[in-house]
């Protein structure tokens, strides 16, 4: 009952019994692993699990295997064998998936047995990644650090930050102050999308110091935190700390209402340093090979009505506004790739000329990952037609946001990071991988994250660490399980109406007596999951 679906599950004889007298060993290149798998089952076996004679041992080596892989067996005691560090936190999770829901809960839970078998296991993407969205909605430190241990246990492995927007600037610049004493407050939010306000302030924003702590809380969990600065659209924010940066002579506020806005950067040398020193800033505080950018939904109105754009366009003999946002990016692909780093931008990057070496974040369906692969750029696949947690998941108007199209589990669960049109082409070796995102317009607290994020995200998560083929029923029938482990974690799911198929398996007084009466309740799980 794992999730993701491991590559290869088989039974092996013996049983290993977690209790206060089992001890984690580890070779010195996974102690950090064992430390973190001691510090989760500690708790629960009520003893410390440190090296010495018990009942049971757990033994963490390393073996002539890729990084992120491993092979567990379970008898009498525990063998995990993994290629690094990765792969040995990948094995410890299915570990904690294998023993009862209660092993992760933080108090004593007695012996807890494991029947003996064998995973063989690895990702079939790089890029397994989840945007979190706290500039809309700011989520506290201890809220975002919650969320990387749950796209841990889901053995997702880069959380990708949108840190600016116009509605808030949630990262402290120490070089421009005013960014956050500014740019990280709004007077009120717009409530839903009919343009109601609440009349509430909103903001937060993190200490570089809060930064370094979620990069490195991160890091021991083997995933790696990509921040995003959003320009040259998505800027209000910083425009109303900073009015120079805009192509206004009036003073803006931050944002206070969702959608595409008007107002963006100027095109100035000023400007571009400006933001050449946030990013001083901003990278040393992210190691992440990759830095988003955005360059998503820039409306050029004001670019058309400015002397000073219109200038530079035709100083630099661009054709038009799109070819000037192109050579905007391009500033900073180049300052980003003189530090060792890559640019990631939205599929609209691909308008006007794409910067060398830019990596394509393809979420407008996935007509951009197919032309950025084939133009030779890599691509992560974030299609909002399968991939937007923001989406309700039911029809009709009785879900808590009743925002687009109905995105169900089993949407998400078809999901393939491979575009149809690039299967069989040589390009497809382009995509990395596949993001999901938790946009938070219409989610205003991590309440609300878990009501939206799970169980889609679990779904998702064996989209991009499994293989392609795929088994709706089994999948269900596995996230049965997997949710009495959310239950023990406290994650606030959205829930299905009737049993849950766990509940109804075949075999048990009072539940089903055949396959096929247990089959005809999962299906009828499974549409009460629309």
């Amino acid at each position: 009952m794992i999730v993701p679906k491991p590559v290869r599950q088989e039974p092996r004889p013996g049983t290993f019994v977690l209790d206060e007298r089992t001890s984690i060993v580890a070779d010195p290149a996974l102690s950090e692993v064992a430390a973190w798998l001691r510090g989760e089952l500690a708790p629960v076996a009520g003893g410390e699990l440190l090296p010495g004679p018990g009942s049971g041992t757990i033994r963490l080596t390393t073996g002539d295997l890729p990084p992120e892989a491993y092979r567990l067996t379970v008898g009498q005691d525990v063998e995990i064998v993994a290629g690094g560090p990765a792969g040995a936190f990948h094995g410890a999770q299915t570990l904690r998936q294998l023993l009862p829901p209660a092993a992760f809960r933080k108090a004593p839970a007695g012996p807890l047995t494991v029947a003996g078998t064998y995973v063989e296991d690895e990702p079939r993407f790089a890029w397994r990644g989840c945007l979190l969205d706290v500039a809309r909605h700011f989520l506290t430190k201890h809220e975002v650090l919650r969320f990387v241990d749950l796209m841990a246990l889901h053995k997702l492995n880069v959380l990708h930050l949108h840190l600016t927007d116009d509605q808030g600037w949630r990262v402290e610049i120490r070089r421009h102050p005013r960014l956050t004493e500014v740019g990280a407050w709004r007077k009120e939010s717009q409530v839903g999308w009919n343009g109601a306000m609440d009349g509430r302030p909103h903001g937060g924003y993190y200490t570089q110091d809060d930064l370094r702590e979620i990069v490195a809380y991160a890091a021991r969990r083997h995933i790696t935190v990509v921040p995003e600065i959003d320009l040259p659209g998505h800027t209000q924010a910083a425009i109303a700390a900073y009015p120079e940066l805009g192509n206004l002579d009036t003073p803006l506020e931050v944002g206070t209402t969702w959608g595409i806005g008007v107002n963006v950067l100027n095109v100035e040398d000023s400007t571009i340093k400006f933001f050449q020193d946030v990013l001083d800033e901003v990278l040393e505080l992210f190691p992440s090979p990759y830095i988003v950018l955005g360059g998503d939904e820039v409306r050029k109105d004001q670019w058309r009505d400015s002397p000073a754009a219109q200038r530079r366009i035709a100083e630099l003999g661009l054709r038009d506004e799109e070819e000037l946002q192109s050579w905007f990016i391009r500033q900073f692909d180049g300052y980003l790739a003189a530090r060792g780093r890559r640019l990631v931008g939205w599929d609209e990057i691909l308008e006007g000329g794409l910067a060398p070496g830019a990596v394509v974040a393809s979420w407008r369906s996935e007509l951009g990952a197919v032309a950025a692969a084939r133009s030779g750029h890599d691509v992560i696949n974030c299609a909002n037609t399968s991939l937007y947690f923001d989406y309700r998941q039911g029809p009709g108007e009785d879900e808590p946001v009743p925002f687009g199209t109905v995105l169900t589990v089993e949407d998400v669960y078809a999901f393939e990071p491979i575009p149809a049109e690039l299967r069989g082409d040589p390009a497809a070796a382009r995509v990395l991988g596949a993001q999901c995102g938790v946009w938070t317009e219409l989610i205003d607290s991590g309440r609300r994250v878990d009501y939206m994020a799970f169980p889609r995200l679990a779904a998702f998560a064996e989209t991009v660490w499994s293989s392609a083929e795929r088994d709706l029923p089994g999948f269900l029938d596995r996230l049965s399980e997997h949710l009495r482990r959310l239950d023990a974690i406290g994650v606030e799911y959205r829930r299905a109406d009737g049993p849950l198929p766990w509940q109804t398996r075949p075999g048990v007084p009072g539940r089903p007596e055949t396959d096929e009466q247990w089959q005809a309740q999962l299906d009828a799980w499974t549409s009460n999951l629309r």
